[in-house]
Parts: structure tokens; sequence; C-alpha cells
């Protein structure tokens, strides 16, 4: 554990404070529920667009991507370079798809297409998989910053947890895209400033560095073989197109902001601007692992005995960059971790408000949906709080681990039905959910049979049925899940009578003449 200087202390909260005092100056526009969830649609897309870059790259970004670079290669980055190219051809339908389509939740799409049942399920895999992100998230950042300070890493989840609730709390979806704004701007910034220092502080040279970065085998998509029992090229291909698909278009994260823009084509401008600056910053931080690696192997610098590959890049901040300099960076660190959270907060709120409190209390006012919304963000928030308490008291493993994996149970193949629905005219709903069925089944044997518990000091399967359990690597296992869904409920669709949609249900309905 090393600390930072007192002036570094304070660059990071000067920045914190002027990034929570942005959120709280855009919260005098929220007047409305539809303005608290939804902006004043006057927000421009580039400041959409940043917004959506800040979101996807989270603090997790920011410490797990030079960390896998530094323990092995590129791989992990194969699934963001898919994004472009899946969304250059679906994003110009997507976008309208859902500004027409919903009034704010991303999963009334799937009401309308494929009735309450899909709406449920799909909603309520939103907010079990975020729930459970944004509790890793805090934990982690947490962590981070104790290794750089000193500071208890249960003061830092507790104190950045509650500033983080507050100001979303106030600030609203307008205010989260403009904190959102700053912290993106702090990320560029502070992976730029890293990369610079480990191509120039060493004496070889920035040529040399690269050079000796490829014969180690930092900068590398391997292995190359076609397989998916482990962690291949063409396995994180294949995984990475379907990440797009769930994104863009069913994560309420990012659909949530298609509605915030002023037309359809500035939502899908900002669309573009978020993927435009997330390959390339995704790509920084892979750098930055690579040439952490370089750096320290040689002979530049020493690593303290035990360090852990997550480790380096705190250390690195810490010890090599400037005093000034390292405190930019760690406030673009936690600025990462509040670009997250903010966003996961106030899209967990209106999907709660948008598809449950609203259906049982259908006539509630305007004002009871914003302060049921206010609510939601302070619950979630807490709830967030909580689980990194839990992370923190048992260091990061136990039952919650369990626990999440089960989650993965329930929250399979939305991208299946997404497919499904947009591109089938005659899948309907009892199709859907035969094949839903099929995908919790399936779903459950492969994280049964490949997660680990432990008992009486041992490491053992959940469910352990020897040459049965499931073969293939995890990540393999989203997309089974979202094939299944789409393959079984299009078979089982067939053996019931063909539904009547109504116009702007398919990507059938949007043609370059109306996009125009």
């Amino acid at each position: 554990m090393t600390s930072i200087h007192w002036v570094d202390i304070i660059i990071v909260l000067l920045t914190l404070v002027f990034t929570l005092g942005v959120g709280i100056y855009a919260s005098r526009k929220n007047n409305s529920s539809d303005a608290y969830f939804s902006g004043s649609n006057k927000i421009p897309s580039w400041a959409i667009g940043l917004s959506i870059f800040a979101t996807l790259i989270s603090s997790v970004t920011f410490l797990s991507y030079p960390s896998a670079a530094y323990k092995g290669n590129w791989i992990l980055l194969v699934q963001g370079l898919m994004v472009p190219v899946v969304l250059i051809f679906l994003i110009w339908a997507i976008v309208p798809l859902f500004r027409k389509m919903i009034r704010l939740s991303t999963y009334e799409y799937f009401e309308r297409r494929f009735g309450l049942a899909a709406r449920v399920y799909s909603s309520l895999a939103f907010i079990l998989t975020h729930f459970s992100k944004m509790g890793t998230v805090l934990y982690l950042i947490a962590l981070a910053v104790y290794s750089m300070t000193g500071i208890d890493a249960l003061w830092i989840i507790v104190v950045l947890g509650i500033l983080i609730v507050a100001v979303t709390y106030v600030g609203g979806m307008e205010g989260v895209i403009w904190m959102d704004v700053i912290q993106g701007l702090l990320l560029i910034l502070g992976g730029i400033i890293c990369v610079i220092v480990l191509l120039v502080a060493p004496e070889a040279g920035p040529a040399q560095i690269f050079h000796d970065a490829i014969a180690m085998k930092k900068i590398d998509f391997g292995p190359y073989n076609f397989s998916f029992a482990e962690l291949t090229f063409w396995v994180m291909v294949i995984n990475g197109a379907f990440y797009a698909l769930q994104k863009y278009g069913t994560d309420q994260t990012i659909v949530q902001r298609y509605l915030t823009a002023k037309s359809d084509k500035e939502a899908k401008k900002a669309a573009y601007i978020g993927v435009g600056l997330s390959v390339p910053i995704w790509t920084m931080f892979m750098l930055i692992g690579s040439l952490l690696f370089v750096f320290y192997n040689s002979g530049e610098a020493t690593l303290p005995a035990g360090l852990n590959s997550d480790q380096v890049f705190p250390h690195f901040i810490v010890t090599q960059l400037p005093v000034g300099i390292a405190g930019i960076v760690i406030a673009a660190l936690v600025a990462a971790a509040i670009s997250s959270l903010d966003s996961d907060m106030n899209c967990l709120s209106a999907i709660i408000v948008e598809d449950y409190y609203q259906r049982f209390k259908p006539n509630c006012t305007d004002k009871q949906r914003l302060t049921m919304g206010r609510a939601m963000v302070a619950v979630s928030g807490l709830a967030t709080v909580g689980v990194a308490m839990l992370y923190y008291a048992w260091e990061g493993e136990g039952v919650l681990g369990v626990i999440f994996d089960l989650y993965a149970i329930f929250s399979a193949g939305i991208v299946g039905i997404f497919l499904l629905g947009l591109f089938s005219k005659r899948a309907n709903k009892q199709g859907l959910y035969i094949g839903l069925i099929v995908c919790v089944l399936f779903t459950a044997y492969a994280v049964l049979t490949t997660t680990s518990i432990e008992v009486d000091g041992a490491k053992r399967l959940i469910l352990d049925l020897g040459n049965w359990n499931f073969p293939h690597h995890r990540y393999m296992l989203g997309v089974y899940s979202h094939l299944i869904v789409l393959v079984v409920g299009y078979v089982a669709s067939l053996f019931f009578p063909a539904p009547k949609l109504d116009k702007g249900l398919t990507i059938y309905d949007y043609n370059t003449k109306e996009l125009k």
C-alpha cells in the first residue's frame, strides 16, 4: 500500500465537487417525471454521445483492461471491436424503433411485441444484472482508491456511495448526462497521460517499447484456434456481436439516452459518437497494460513482492506519476465509477416506475411518478452501498458470487427476444415463451455445472455431472442462450397463429426513405 501526496488528494476532491455541482445545477429543469428520466430534449448529440461513452467505460474498464493486458494480451478487446461492426448495420433501425415505439422503458417494446410476460422477464433481467454490477463497481473502486491513498475502503464505499446517490437523486437524467461529459473527458485525459508517461519515461524510446510489447506478445489477440472450450479470438468475436446488440438494443442505460435527443438523426449521431469514442479508449487502456508489462520487465522499475496484476496500475499511478498528474488520473478513475453508477441508478428507477409502479397505480399523477422515481434512486443506491459492504466484509468471496451467478439463469436470452421480435413477423408470444422456458433450463444446467463453491475448504461444482457438464467457455453461455430463444422461439411460433402486429414493431417498417 502506498499513499498519494496531499496535493493529489485536493485535486481529486475539487474535481469531485465540481462534477457533482454540475449535476446539481442541471437539476433545476426537473419539474416533471419526463424531464427527470428523459431530460429536456434539448441536450446536444455530442453530450449524449459522451454520456454513452462514459457509461460504457466504467472504473472496471479503467482497472481490468490494463490488468488483463498485463497478465495476458488484448483478447478481451475483441468484444469491444465487434460493437461498431454490428451497429453499422442496425443502429439506423434501432434508434427510430425505440423513439417511436416506447414512452420510457426499453421493455415496453417487448410487451408490445410479445406480451406482458416478455416485458416482466426482460425488465427483471435488467434490474438484477445491473444491481449486481453496481455493487461490484463500487467495491472495486473502493479497493483501488484504498491501495493508493490508505483510506479505509469501507469509508470510501459509504462516502462515495452516498454522494452518488445524492447527486443522482437531485440531478435526474440531464444531470447524469452533463456529469458524464466531464467524467468522460477526465477519463480520456487520464488515459492519455498514462500512455505518454509510459512511452516517454523509459530510456529505450517509444519505437523500442512497442517492439518489445509485440515481441512479448502483449499486443496480440490470440489464441486463434477455432475452439469454444477455451477463451479464443473466435469466442470473443461471437460474444462481442451479441454484447453489441445487448448494450445498444436492449439495455435501458443506452436506450434511455436515445430518448433524450432532439430527433432520430441526433440520437443516431449520439450513438455513433459513443461507439466511436469507446473503441479507441478501450484500446488505449489495453495498451496501458502492455506498456506496464514492458516497463516493469525491462528494468525501469521494480514491483513489490506479492503484487498481483490488478494492483500494478494503481501502484504505477502513485509511484511513477508526478504530483498533480497522479491526482488527475485518480480523479479520472473515480469519475469512471460515478459515470457508471449514476446512470444505473437513474435507469433502474425509470424501469421500476414505468414497468411496475405505474402498472399497479395507473391513475398516479406526474408528481407521484417523480416522487417514486427519486425514492427508487435512493433505494437502489443505498442497496448498492450495502452490496459493496458485503463484498468488503467477505473480501470479495462467498455467497454473493453464487447469488449473482444464479441471477444469470433468469436473465438469459434477452438479445434472442429482441432479434426474434425485430426480424420475424411470424414469431408470436406463445413460441417465445416456449423458447424462454428452454433457455432458462439450459442456462440453469450450464451455470450450475460450471460454478464452484467452497465446501470444507475445497472447491466443488454446485452440480457435477462429470462428462455431461457444460463443456464450453463461460462466455459462450450467453451466446447459446440468445440463440436458443431465437431458434426455439421461432420454430415453436409456427405451431400457433401468426400475430397481428402494429406498424413499426419490426425492422421491415424502417426503410431508407422514412429515415431521411
